[in-house]
């Protein structure tokens, strides 16, 4: 029998789809596994001592990419909009799998580093943030919205809000009905409640991020806190898994989207791919530094000629462009932020 050089894994919650290939290309195994078979079926597999699996890179697949890194395994975690233009004739999980099985062959597919628990524990703690901040935008609105249905207007900020809503509850002659004081009683305590888990999760992520020193050296650069350094390691980490620091601002996709042909060169704008977390923070990083700018330091006087020539906000944009390479650098090179010298 063949020996398995190329395997396309497609997975789903509990049924698994298996598409092996030789070294020379043609179909070993397909099989249908349950999930409680997965790693048993890949323990026992005759296999090349490079043979590599290829996977989605979604829900769960750096956890499955760990696994089989453990069983000796070379993983490649591929882009779905990448593997989509492999997959011959309608959708059905074989097709997936062998559509995997064939991107992972083809060197051009670029490749998601698989992220440790450590990395991916960073990414849970700060998307758990995210939704409280969600929530607390959502409920902000609603009472915003109830507080105007009876002719009050609260002025934007948290504050306002909290002053108004403790006026209109306290208030006996605002002719608001009980059920509807009542209601600004909740969403008020609601309101307090969520601001003190935002505030424990940032207290307890700017604790991780000072002792953590590779993001001690990432927020020595303007415009990167807390927040981003701990996504920008969790994201990044040894930066290895790119060959240069313009890679990673593409893979972020804080890059503008190409659409030329002969000698007609057309760029448009940034193309959103890879972590929208990460890149909207690295602009709202970029913004907090341009309005901080000093003038008198080379950089300052850079991003003075970049606002005089653009709109603000693609100069945002380009700064969070360099920011994102500058971070490619530091993390590659272990090497501290070192500001640009006056000519």
């Amino acid at each position: 029998m063949n020996t398995v050089c190329r395997i396309g894994l497609d997975t789903a919650k509990n049924v698994f789809q298996v598409h092996a290939l030789d070294a020379s290309g043609r179909t070993v195994y397909t099989r249908r596994l349950r999930r409680t078979q997965v790693l048993d079926w890949f323990a026992r597999l005759d296999r090349s001592s490079d043979c590599v699996v290829g996977l989605e890179a979604t829900g769960g697949s750096h956890y499955w990419a760990r696994e089989l890194q453990r069983l000796g395994y070379r993983v490649r975690l591929l882009n779905p909009q990448a593997v989509k233009p492999y997959r011959q004739g309608q959708k059905t999980d074989a097709r997936d799998a062998a559509a995997i099985a064939e991107a992972a062959g083809r060197e051009s597919v670029a490749e998601t580093p698989v992220k440790s628990e450590a990395q991916q524990a960073v990414l849970a703690r700060q998307s758990y943030r995210r939704r409280l901040v969600e929530q607390r935008t959502a409920l902000g609105n609603q009472l915003r919205g109830i507080l105007a249905e009876f002719g009050i207007v609260v002025p934007q900020g948290w504050k306002k809000l909290r002053e108004r809503l403790a006026e209109a509850i306290e208030d006996a002659d605002n002719r608001l009905v009980a059920d509807v004081r009542a209601v600004l009683a909740d969403g008020a305590e609601e309101l307090r409640d969520l601001n003190a888990r935002i505030d424990q999760q940032d207290r307890e992520q700017e604790k991780r991020a000072r002792a953590d020193e590779r993001c001690r050296r990432l927020m020595e650069l303007d415009g990167i806190g807390p927040l981003t350094a701990l996504r920008l390691v969790a994201i990044c980490g040894d930066g290895l898994a790119w060959p240069n620091g313009r890679w990673f601002a593409v893979s972020l996709g804080i890059t503008p989207r190409q659409y030329s042909s002969g000698e007609h060169v057309r760029m448009g704008p940034i193309t959103k791919r890879g972590d929208k977390e990460l890149r909207t923070l690295l602009i709202h990083g970029a913004r907090s530094a341009i309005r901080r700018r000093d003038p008198c330091t080379p950089r300052g006087r850079w991003l003075d000629g970049l606002c005089r020539r653009r709109h603000e906000n693609v100069a945002a944009v380009a700064l969070a462009h360099k920011q994102a390479r500058i971070a490619w650098a530091m993390l590659a090179h272990g090497t501290r932020y070192q500001a640009p010298m006056a000519h």
